[in-house]
């Protein structure tokens, strides 16, 4: 099932801090909380993990936005943007120390919003390539124009003017159209800018086999093996005889 990424608004305006969860509802994002207070957003993230974290930099209490920021990169590897209404080069440099993905300056247009989210996730996708050297965990992948990111357990794909997530185990096959491929999951169908040779490359081999040509599929999600195909919720899926006894293999270590 395609999960919207989830965020937390941490701002204590009100006003504001309701407006942007109506900008970012707008755009299908899953606003997960909106909390006045730094404690108030610890305690939170212990019981539920956003994707990413608004953080309002001058917040009332006894943590500002950038004390919190720092407990939660002590604690927990989450995107932290922050909303500040003051950029002096005090509060930056406090606040470049603990790491942000974005600054959003207030006030702001909902374009900002959308693209430093965005961004955040490219960002976020690019770092652990570099780490990783391959897909493996965490990875981008992209080409050209490609806004499709693929990951170990999820794949964001845009879909209008949002990014949806789509768990990898709820995905059937993948199947090319020309310098496109079609995701097809348990839910609906998608489409990705990129070849099958490519995705082929990038995603998490544990879980998929190319078996021909035009076709990549979920291991866990096969339901039949046939001489020349193997059955997938119900669609009939062309193997090659080389592919076959590859498969074997693997569902033999599955």
């Amino acid at each position: 099932m395609e999960k919207a990424v989830k965020i937390l608004i941490v701002e204590d305006e009100m006003i504001i801090a309701a407006n942007i969860s109506l900008q970012l509802t707008e755009l299908n994002y899953e606003v997960i909380g909106i909390l006045p207070r730094g404690e108030e957003a610890l305690s939170h993230i212990k019981i539920e993990k956003p994707d990413i974290v608004l953080m309002d930099i001058q917040l009332k209490g006894k943590m500002d936005g950038i004390e919190t920021a720092k407990e939660i990169e002590k604690q927990y590897n989450i995107p932290i943007i922050y909303l500040t209404a003051n950029a002096d080069d005090a509060h930056f440099s406090r606040a470049k120390e603990t790491h942000p993905y974005a600054f959003i300056s207030k006030p702001f247009k909902k374009l900002d919003l959308q693209r430093a989210i965005e961004l955040t996730v490219d960002r976020i996708s690019l770092e652990n390539a570099s780490d990783i050297g391959k897909i493996s965990n965490d990875t981008i992948a992209t080409n050209g124009n490609a806004t499709d990111f693929i990951l170990n357990d999820r794949i964001f794909v845009r879909h209008n003017e949002k990014m949806l997530k789509i768990d990898i185990k709820d995905i059937y096959y993948i199947e090319a159209d020309r310098n496109y491929c079609r995701i097809f999951s348990q839910n609906r169908e998608y489409l990705l800018v990129m070849t099958l040779k490519d995705i082929d490359e990038k995603l998490p081999q544990n879980h998929f086999l190319r078996i021909h040509r035009s076709y990549i599929i979920n291991l866990s999600q096969i339901d039949e093996v046939a001489g020349t195909h193997v059955v997938i919720s119900k669609k009939a899926i062309p193997m090659s005889k080389v592919m076959r006894t590859e498969l074997l293999k693997r569902l033999q270590t599955i």
